[in-house]
């Protein structure tokens, strides 16, 4: 895959007007329908505003309607611009270096940044085949108890397929009967799942999983196939972001967060840049604006 860079970018992206005629053929790439005219019609740009008007009876469409766009005054190619920002780097980047890069206040390079990491929260589809899971604890004060029961943290439950997807969720505990739920939604019966062994997970088999453990307890990990390297990896990845780029997340906000490093991870193989992956999510149902 050619890799889609800064200079790939501005050539197809110079201008709002560019920006804005990308977004109309991405909602119609069969054409404009024209409500008044009941059929597809011929549609000019009114320069000066975000509408096109249709040739025949002048009934205007608004590509930017119920998008992550509507009614935002900055800069149409500012908000792609900061869609590629997000798209290409491997950690992350923060909403105060989206301010310096666009040039626009916090506030709004805040509401970019919401508004586009939305944009990555996909609906999970079942894993399957050798699922490896783990939870992790974000956030807190650096000193103090550490690891299971540390005080302050935000627990998050890692589900990854080996090779292949992750799922990734904020938990309120670990107890059996919350880590149990969200396995059973995520991965299909009958699949392999690898855990370390904690008492939490004790009931996989009678759940109708595979269920393979390390004893993390014992100071090991890796026992044959049985391992949680995979999940781990993403969460060092994950944590070294949140700690590098963003220094600190509320638990308020920290799913959504957590669902733009899932994003990359998932998204890591596609043949196409993962900005255009963005890009054709902005007038799908589910990019609309919160």
């Amino acid at each position: 895959m050619k890799a889609y860079t800064i200079r790939d970018f501005e050539k197809q992206f110079p201008t709002d007007a560019a920006c804005l005629d990308f977004l109309k053929n991405a909602r119609w790439p069969e054409g404009v329908p024209c409500k008044a005219c009941g059929k597809i019609t011929k549609h000019h740009r009114i320069t000066g505003r975000s509408c096109y008007s249709c040739d025949w009876c002048g009934t205007q469409v608004y590509p930017l309607a119920g998008t992550i766009f509507h009614k935002s005054p900055t800069s149409l190619r500012s908000w792609f611009h900061a869609m590629f920002l997000m798209a290409s780097t491997r950690c992350g980047i923060s909403a105060k270096q989206l301010e310096r890069e666009l040039g626009v206040t916090y506030k709004t390079a805040w509401r970019i940044f919401t508004q586009v990491r939305s944009l990555m929260d996909e609906k999970p589809r079942k894993l399957s085949g050798h699922v490896e899971v783990d939870e992790t604890y974000i956030g807190g004060k650096r000193s103090g108890k550490r690891g299971r029961g540390a005080a302050g943290k935000t627990i998050a439950m890692g589900l990854a397929k080996r090779q292949g997807r992750i799922v990734v969720k904020v938990v309120p505990d670990v107890k059996g009967k919350t880590l149990m739920a969200n396995v059973t939604k995520h991965v299909k019966p009958k699949s392999t799942v690898f855990t370390d062994d904690m008492s939490s997970y004790g009931g996989l088999r009678r759940a109708g999983f595979r269920h393979l453990k390390v004893k993390h307890s014992a100071k090991v990990y890796v026992d044959g196939i049985a391992h949680t390297n995979t999940v781990d990896g993403f969460w060092s990845l994950a944590k070294r972001g949140i700690d590098g780029t963003h220094h600190a997340v509320s638990p308020k906000y920290l799913q959504g967060y957590l669902n733009e490093y899932a994003f990359r991870y998932n998204h890591r193989h596609d043949d196409g840049p993962m900005f255009t992956t963005l890009l054709n999510r902005i007038s799908s149902p589910a990019a609309r604006p919160s």
